[in-house]
């Protein structure tokens, strides 16, 4: 599969962590760098087995983008292959999904199942993903409902952020590792 990144990716973002200077102030959560900005609260998404970061999610004013960073080659992408497996998959669950043309490029728009309470409801949701050079960048955007400032907004913070993909041989699809940016030295 060919690389799907918008044009300017590189001066524009998602970067490469080699890309951005380090003058700029980012918040390191190993693979996924963020740029602080106001009024953004950032969580860190924890596997309940593994007690591992397995995503960073960012909340502003009640919209909330989830990014994960996975290991890819110089030469596929993996956009165009998880944007399938995600409307697959997302049907299965009863949702719906669409490709439509976003800010970035391709991007998936629909609903998704979520449970609230004992009911459940359908969550308008987007996809948004960048391949970058040997990383692929994916954001998952929702709220109750989704207000088109925010969303772009969001779409800013996701395009400033900077991916590390290590020296680590890992295969394509695999989530690059996260961690806490601030750890504690008496573990």
């Amino acid at each position: 599969m060919s690389k799907s990144s918008p044009v300017g990716r590189d001066t524009s973002g998602p970067f490469d962590v080699s890309e951005i200077g380090v003058l700029t102030p980012y918040l390191d959560f190993g693979s996924i760098r963020l740029a602080p900005s106001q009024g953004m609260q950032i969580r860190a998404d924890i596997d309940d087995t593994s007690k591992k970061v397995v995503a960073l999610t960012v909340e502003v004013e009640g919209h909330r983008l989830q990014l994960q960073a996975f290991a890819s080659t110089k030469s596929d992408g993996l956009w165009e292959s998880t944007m399938a497996a995600l409307i697959q998959g997302i049907a299965t669950q009863g949702g719906l999904m669409e490709s439509v043309k976003g800010i970035l490029g391709q991007e998936l728009r629909g609903s998704v199942p979520a449970k609230s309470g004992d009911q459940s409801i359908s969550r308008p949701t987007r996809f948004i993903g960048v391949d970058g050079p040997r990383w692929f960048l994916r954001g998952v955007i929702s709220a109750p409902t989704i207000n088109e400032d925010v969303y772009a907004r969001l779409v800013s913070i996701f395009r400033s952020a900077a991916v590390s993909r290590g020296d680590i041989a890992m295969p394509p699809g695999e989530l690059l590792p996260l961690r806490l940016p601030v750890s504690d030295k008496n573990e």
